[in-house]
């Protein structure tokens, strides 16, 4: 079965795009910032061991968009907070593992990738934990399989995102793999430099 990293992006447009960061820095220079950072990150996961696959906000405008590679097939995202969009996108694609991640993780590699993708060889999920309580990646051995409630409740952006997703998984064997920042703010931006 083929392996798919969904990759979540809305389109970089100033104030729609990284406004938590944009307040700090200006929104011009997030969406600047946010464009060019997943224009990197889109290049360094090209691999032959899964298939990149956008889900891309707004629907009909990312769907069209000139911004993403053109090579990359798309999803819409649709309507509702961050879990209704996740968990239509695992329920998009065909049966087999699913990772999801954000476009705003700079240090994420082809090596952080693999290691989510290998401990669904054991796991029915599997997230990536981030220093502030969310996550950088979520997985799911079987998208044909996305248990009814996953990310009800959850309470997003926040320090209990992390244990609300896992608890929304009850009952089923959920591994963690390598703890990344993604880029929220301008101290984000400062630690990053560092």
């Amino acid at each position: 079965m083929t392996r798919h990293l969904v990759v979540m992006l809305k389109e970089p447009h100033p104030g729609r795009v990284k406004t938590r960061l944009g307040r700090d820095i200006g929104m011009v220079a997030a969406a600047w910032w946010f464009r060019h950072q997943t224009a990197g990150l889109l290049r360094r996961l090209r691999d032959p061991r899964w298939q990149v696959v956008l889900a891309v906000a707004p629907d009909a405008e990312g769907l069209q968009s000139r911004i993403w590679p053109g090579d990359f097939p798309r999803l819409p995202q649709g309507a509702g907070n961050l879990g209704d969009r996740m968990a239509r996108v695992f329920r998009s694609l065909p049966p087999g593992p699913v990772c999801i991640i954000g476009g705003d993780i700079p240090g994420v590699r082809p090596p952080h990738i693999a290691r989510a993708f290998a401990a669904l060889g054991d796991h029915d999920a599997v997230f990536g934990p981030a220093p502030d309580g969310g996550y950088w990646l979520v997985g799911l051995k079987c998208s044909a399989a996305v248990p009814a409630g996953l990310f009800d409740g959850v309470r997003w952006s926040s320090a209990h995102a992390l244990a609300d997703s896992v608890a929304t998984l009850a009952g089923k064997r959920v591994a963690l793999v390598d703890e990344l920042a993604d880029v929220d703010t301008a101290a984000d931006l400062l630690h990053l430099g560092r």
